[in-house]
């Protein structure tokens, strides 16, 4: 078999950018159950879209904007507007990082998801510009104000 084509099927991309999909959703939604769905969702299209590609820093792009896009929608959706969000009723020890992610939580969906795109994916100001269609001196105004908030909320926390 081309090693090629093993590297561009559907399981290996799906491996390759799972987890930065889902950390991405993670960082749109807040929870575990709205993030897998728009994990799904970004694949699903990925499968039934088959979009062509010039290089790997293309399909990587396409997938992080399906998944801000997806994002988006699933923010404005009719029925989100009719529900409640369920308490998370369970305590559990919380695994390193994860008093970190309470407070990132905290802070609004758009501080969380330039925050993310910049230190979790390692994107330029100017790639996340492009990406969310702002100008980068906004994202860096942005970043700038999300890194004030967080350490406005640590520093309360103590």
């Amino acid at each position: 078999m081309d090693p090629t084509q093993d590297r561009d099927s559907p399981e290996a991309v799906i491996r390759r950018y799972s987890d930065m999909v889902y950390r991405l959703a993670f960082a749109r939604t807040g929870n575990r159950s709205d993030a897998e769905d728009l994990y799904q969702e970004v694949f699903l299209r990925y499968l039934t879209r088959a979009p062509a590609f010039t290089s790997e820093e293309h399909r990587k792009a396409w997938l992080l904007r399906v998944a801000v896009n997806c994002a988006n929608r699933f923010h404005t959706a009719p029925w989100r507007k009719r529900t409640e969000p369920l308490s998370e009723a369970l305590s559990v020890p919380a695994p390193e990082g994860e008093d970190l992610w309470e407070e990132l939580r905290r802070l609004p969906e758009r501080d969380r998801t330039v925050l993310h795109l910049y230190y979790y994916e390692d994107m330029t100001t100017e790639e996340i510009a492009q990406m969310l269609g702002r100008n980068p001196a906004t994202v860096r105004s942005q970043l700038l104000r999300a890194r004030a908030k967080l350490k406005k909320l640590l520093v309360e926390e103590g």
